[in-house]
């Protein structure tokens, strides 16, 4: 059974940098989607980065494209969430997911609210204020 774990979220000023992380156990190649996802009360969860592992591709938001950077790690088995120039738009619980649609369906989900089946980890908060 594979679980996911997120950290790093923490409270930043606008510009600062964070680096989130999710540790995945068990086994979980066939799980070829990853991705991170951002959810504030209210509103429905966001795709902000996935990567699809057959080639590596990864996929963005519009909102933080040149910002954000998405990579794993695969001898740890982890995936990061490099965040830079950090906004109070930003300000949001940050989750990883694992999931085993094909690669067109894991870059749609960016930049918008479309499901995605998976498995999910519990979240990490990422505060930015001005």
């Amino acid at each position: 059974q594979v679980q996911l774990a997120e950290s790093g979220g923490d409270s930043v000023q606008v510009g600062g940098s964070l680096t989130l992380s999710c540790a995945v156990s068990g086994s979980s190649s066939t799980y070829n989607c990853m991705g991170w996802f951002r959810q504030t009360p209210g509103k429905q969860r966001e795709g902000v980065a996935t990567l699809y592992s057959g080639g590596d591709s990864t996929y963005y938001a519009d909102s933080v494209k040149g910002r954000f950077t998405i990579s794993r790690d695969i001898s740890k088995n982890i995936l990061y969430l490099q965040m830079d120039s950090l906004k109070p738009e930003d300000t949001a619980m940050y989750y990883c997911a694992v999931s085993d649609v094909g690669e067109r369906y894991c870059g749609s989900v960016v930049g918008a609210s479309i499901p995605l089946l998976g498995v999910w980890g519990q979240g990490t908060q990422v505060t930015v204020s001005s």
